[in-house]
């Protein structure tokens, strides 16, 4: 069974910095694609970063230059470190793990950037 957990959110001042974590048991990170979604109170959900399979990593033009998307394969790992923070950034961050068979969500991790 596939269990994904997302941490590393929290209260932090505009200009800030927090490294979310995703972690997956059940599933490998070298077979699969990761990517981190957000969620703003009253908004849809949107993606905000991807690695695949092979490592190739993209994010959205909202957070280039300030968020950056890793792994680490031997942990099972994917990171999404956030810099110059904003309070526009502020939301429920979901890990996504797409595999060949399954999509698979994590509960989300609460971020929230003060003015």
């Amino acid at each position: 069974q596939v269990h994904v957990v997302e941490s590393g959110g929290g209260l932090v001042q505009a200009g800030g910095s927090l490294r979310l974590s995703c972690v997956a048991a059940g599933v490998s990170f070298r077979l699969s694609s990761v990517s981190w979604y957000r969620q703003a109170q009253g908004k849809e959900r949107e993606r905000v970063a991807s690695i695949g399979s092979g490592g190739s990593s993209n994010v959205a033009d909202s957070v280039s230059g300030r968020f950056t998307i890793s792994r680490d394969i031997a942990k099972n790992t994917v990171f999404l470190q956030m810099n110059a923070l904003k309070p526009e950034d502020t939301g429920v961050y979901f890990c996504k793990v797409v595999t060949t068979m399954k999509t698979y969500w994590g509960q989300g991790t609460q971020v929230t950037v003060s003015s």
